[in-house]
């Protein structure tokens, strides 16, 4: 790797040489034990040289057919097991198909990781000193570099595809022998017409894809791990137009492992799932990290009775008897997407479903939009991405407002999921498809995960995670956060940021698009409030802005930190992400805040209807792509040509908005006007009572401090609760009571009565999570002790949102309040994952 790497920073190597060789296809055979909390099993691997692969995101345009949703019979491409004659792939210790187990009466060469590097003694390949030592860099062999981490290898083969059946299809050559000299050459030419068979024989390619995943190893392949990579070599061969195509990796997860994590749920039952950021995928199965390298994928995974795997695919997967007590799951997907987008989780789920179909909320309904869409123009030609299946050019999934959904969630969470998720997935995906088109994926599992996960929720092809702290309080939070992970099917997921680095793509679209598509899904409301609520989030989002620039690193409020170097890579591809591995930058909003601002800058000035016709635009030229900033701004300024007039160049919005940190300028300007607006004005008034109410509480307090302490209470209660009753009891939006809740943060002191009335007027223990987490703020800044019960009930239950209430717990020094972040932390750090445990032990010791 041409980049160097310092070891003492936080960032993230891409390890992955994607200039020499690129994967296109990969095929997981994975069984999943609770017990030993181990995923053990294989990965095959397929490749194409990166010389002879279409550079993504270029102008040439390949050949794009419609996408049927008819899900085609799945049993003909199933990972059945195909018996082959001598075959030496890894089998699953449960020993049901034909393969013999990894590494099967040889010595254990495991390095104290666990790690079986063959690079001396890989049997029946030369050991010359040349071919076999890794740290000779002066070796003419190639080398194959995967990301890889946490992860045991036990070998690694080449895969004889020349010996599947019906092969013969794929190559020019009229006999397949073992004895020829080009055999290798001839196995190279199979996968390359493999993996560049036209779009409308997929079902075809799926099809050998997995013969070929289980044909028979034909030579092992030297390779050793280091701490974050997988280098695997063939001796002999010095380019990578003649390394192995298809290659299968033996390996096993490892407990501590980064990328999973292993938990209970809400009932008690084991679960794991993957966790995302910042690690991915790479200690979860050897990959090739680098956004560019777009690949499909099929899995077939085993998990005992009782257990649900849910994963991304386009398959709405059922499971399989194998043998007594395992079954087996079958996933796939045939739209290109980064190994980082792939996601699992497996546990013993719940799926929600409605009592009976006269419940059913409106699936196919037309939801209109607030703005024109009588120019939604559609790019001319085909489409621009890589040779798949496309929904874009299918007139059944174009006019389809509502795709085939699924809600799974722990029984204990099973009727609250019903009650509110099956009523707002129909309408969130109406106003999503109203107001972007075409869904990108056929059909969406959503998952309610356990209670350490460290997000409200997390976007991945056709399924979406969900924190439980969306369900309780009502729809808002539960609707909103839904929104923003549908909108990222089309940013983040159909449309990548090419570059890790710019996350405004997919962060600053998705929070973008939750307002837009929340107020499209609210059919009942006017106009008017739906724009007055979007004014009042934007005044939250502005204040937590200005909060987070104020309290973080200059250099992790940039949104574009590589600026003109945005996109470069080494030349074997590999390349760093600076802060990637920053423990802290999990938790930050700025990518998310100032992205959303840029945004609605944009679509204010040129205006709403004029925006959103050229997004929709953008969606139709660009799904199946990755792209750069740029790629965005130029097109806008291509399709609006008279905001040029106005002084709007790329150039102006890199400098204002996406190379600097702090407040854009042109924010400071336009955040005045939400003070002043109807629902902010409101909650000032409120405001005001309430600091009028908690002077007379204090002054009360003094005039009646000789009298009965019980006696007192109860007159004070009577007086103020009557009062509030009339003058206070306004019906608040949850957003509202968020700002009242932080307008009173602002406040020195508080007493306790006034929180104990402040807690009751507004059932404050029965709001959503943002409203609770403000309370639970309140009671720790003013050592309200009739409170701590909320706190601590909080950290346990919505640990995605408590992690800086450690802090604060910590930095008041009294000591009551740091024995409660102890004993909280206690209770929750082996269920927390790792960046939140980390973040939250630095602030306790």
């Amino acid at each position: 790797m041409e980049t160097q790497l310092d070891p003492s920073k936080d960032d993230l190597p891409l390890m992955a040489n994607t200039s020499h060789m690129l994967m296109k296809h990969y095929v997981l055979d994975l069984d999943v034990d609770f017990k030993s909390q181990i995923i053990e099993g294989s990965i095959v691997l397929f490749f194409e040289t990166g010389s002879s692969c279409r550079k993504v995101g270029s102008s040439v345009e390949r050949a794009c057919h419609p996408r049927s949703d008819e899900t085609f019979k799945i049993q003909a491409f199933e990972l059945c097991h195909i018996p082959v004659t001598n075959a030496s792939a890894c089998s699953s210790k449960t020993g049901y198909n034909d393969f013999a187990v990894c590494g099967k009466g040889e010595k254990d060469t495991s390095d104290k990781n666990g790690n079986h590097s063959n690079r001396a003694q890989a049997s029946g390949i030369s050991s010359s000193k040349k071919c076999c030592d890794i740290e000779n860099h002066g070796s003419e062999d190639f080398l194959l570099v995967l990301d890889c981490c946490d992860l045991c290898v036990l070998k690694v083969e080449e895969v004889d595809v020349a010996a599947v059946p019906g092969i013969e299809k794929f190559t020019r050559s009229a006999k397949l022998t073992e004895g020829s000299e080009e055999l290798g050459n001839l196995r190279n030419q199979i996968v390359h017409e493999l993996v560049t068979l036209p779009a409308d024989r997929w079902e075809e390619q799926l099809y050998y894809y997995t013969c070929c995943s289980q044909a028979p190893g034909c030579g092992e392949l030297l390779f050793t791990t280091s701490t974050w990579s997988l280098e695997i070599r063939k001796a002999g061969i010095r380019i990578p137009r003649d390394f192995p195509r298809a290659i299968r990796i033996c390996y096993k997860t490892k407990p501590e492992g980064r990328s999973v994590t292993w938990t209970t749920d809400q009932s008690g039952r084991p679960c794991v799932y993957t966790m995302g950021s910042p690690l991915n995928n790479r200690a979860l199965f050897p990959c090739q990290e680098p956004p560019v390298a777009m690949s499909t994928w099929q899995a077939t995974v085993r998990a005992a009775t009782g257990f649900v795997v849910l994963m991304s695919g386009e398959n709405s997967a059922e499971p399989i008897q194998l043998q007594e007590g395992i079954f087996s799951w079958n996933y796939y997907v045939t739209m290109p997407m980064p190994a980082s987008t792939f996601t699992i989780a497996v546990g013993c789920w719940i799926e929600v479903k409605r009592e009976s179909l006269a419940t059913e909320v409106m699936t196919n309904d037309v939801i209109s939009l607030p703005f024109s869409k009588a120019d939604f123009r559609l790019v001319e030609g085909g489409c621009g991405h890589l040779e798949s299946p496309c929904r874009f050019q299918n007139p059944g999934a174009t006019s389809q407002p509502v795709i085939p959904h699924r809600v799974f969630a722990p029984w204990c969470l099973k009727d609250l999921c019903a009650e509110i998720l099956l009523e707002l997935i129909p309408q969130c995906l109406s106003a999503a498809h109203a107001t972007l088109g075409t869904h990108p994926f056929s059909r969406l599992d959503v998952l309610i995960v356990p209670s350490n996960f460290s997000s409200l929720g997390m976007a991945s092809p056709h399924i979406i995670f969900l924190s439980q702290s969306v369900l309780p309080g009502g729809s808002h939070l539960c609707g909103t956060r839904l929104c923003h992970e549908i909108a990222h099917a089309w940013f983040g997921l159909a449309i990548g940021a090419r570059d890790w680095t710019e996350e405004w793509i997919s962060e600053g679209f998705a929070t973008h698009l939750e307002d837009v598509f929340w107020a499209a899904a609210q059919q009942q409301l006017p106009c008017h409030e739906a724009r007055e609520q979007q004014e009042l989030k934007a005044l939250l989002r502005w204040r937590r802005l200005r909060d987070e620039v104020q309290n973080s690193e200059e250099e992790l409020q940039v949104l574009r930190p590589k600026k003109e170097n945005t996109g470069e890579t080494s030349e074997s591809g590999a390349s760093i992400i600076k802060h990637g591995l920053k423990a802290e930058k999990i938790f930050m909003q700025v990518h998310y805040l100032k992205g959303n601002f840029l945004l609605r800058s944009l679509a204010r000035r040129i205006g709403e209807a004029t925006y959103f016709t050229f997004l929709r635009k953008f969606v139709q030229k660009f799904h199946g792509q990755l792209i750069l900033s740029q790629d965005f701004l130029y097109m806008l300024l291509e399709d609006i040509p008279e905001q040029k007039g106005y002084g709007l160049s790329v150039e102006s919005i890199f400098q204002n908005w996406l190379d600097t940190s702090g407040i854009p300028k042109p924010l400071l300007e336009e955040s005045r006007t939400w003070k002043e607006g109807r629902l902010a004005q409101q909650v000032t008034a409120e405001v005001a009572k309430w600091i009028q109410v908690n002077r007379r509480a204090k002054k009360g307090s003094k005039r009646k401090r000789g009298q009965d302490e019980v006696a007192f209470q109860k007159e004070f209660q009577s007086k103020i609760m009557s009062r509030l009753c009339t003058a206070l009891h306004r019906h608040l939006l949850p957003d509202q009571l968020v700002l009242l809740l932080e307008s009173l943060l602002e406040e020195k002191t508080l007493c306790p009565r006034t929180l104990q009335c402040l807690e009751k007027t507004y059932r404050l223990q029965e709001q959503d999570a943002e409203v609770r987490h403000r309370w639970c703020e309140l009671v720790v800044k003013h050592k309200y002790a009739a409170g701590y019960s909320a706190v601590e009930k909080f950290l346990w239950e919505d640990q995605a949102m408590g992690v800086y209430l450690y802090g604060e717990l910590m930095v008041n020094e009294d000591a009551k309040q740091q024995e409660l972040a102890h004993k909280c932390f206690a209770a929750a750090r082996e269920q927390m994952d790792m960046s939140s445990a980390k973040v939250v032990a630095e602030m306790l010791f």
